[in-house]
């Protein structure tokens, strides 16, 4: 496959919710050719990437590892991130509005509900992860108020 047919492939895998950019899906290529797992070649007149012995060997060793990514659009999965999308939608089409036709005051209000949001969720995770405070990336604060 070339880059574009690889980019539409994942967006079909993942039923619409995921299109990586082409800035992010060459330089993935990129580094499976230096580690030797795929090769570029040419198909039907275009540059085309495909598995090396080596990456059909890493294929079949690990298919835990490669369905893992997929898991997040599996039916059920995909469901509920469709509505969490639409959840964020709608709140972000309420921000829009705020911004176009609200008073200072009311900007400022719904800049503290974003950043009570964002806070609120990083609580929730940690509910989970009570006790692993070093499982936050370090460059994650929920208390900054950006």
């Amino acid at each position: 496959m070339n880059g574009y047919q690889i980019i539409q492939e994942i967006k079909e895998r993942s039923g619409g919710m995921w299109k990586p950019s082409s800035g992010s899906v060459y330089p993935a290529l990129q580094q499976l050719e230096d580690e030797g797992l795929v090769q570029v070649g040419e198909h039907e007149g275009r540059r085309a990437f495909s598995l090396t012995e080596q990456g059909r060997r890493y294929v079949e060793d690990n298919p835990d590892e490669l369905r893992a990514p997929w898991a997040a659009f599996d039916r059920s999965a995909g469901e509920t991130v469709m509505e969490l999308r639409e959840l964020i939608g709608r709140a972000t089409a309420a921000f829009v509005q705020v911004i176009a036709t609200g008073t200072a005051q009311q900007v400022a209000q719904a800049k503290d509900v974003i950043n009570e949001t964002r806070r609120a969720l990083y609580r929730i995770l940690a509910e989970d992860q009570e006790g692993h405070e070093g499982d936050r990336p370090a460059d994650v604060n929920p208390d900054d108020t950006r």
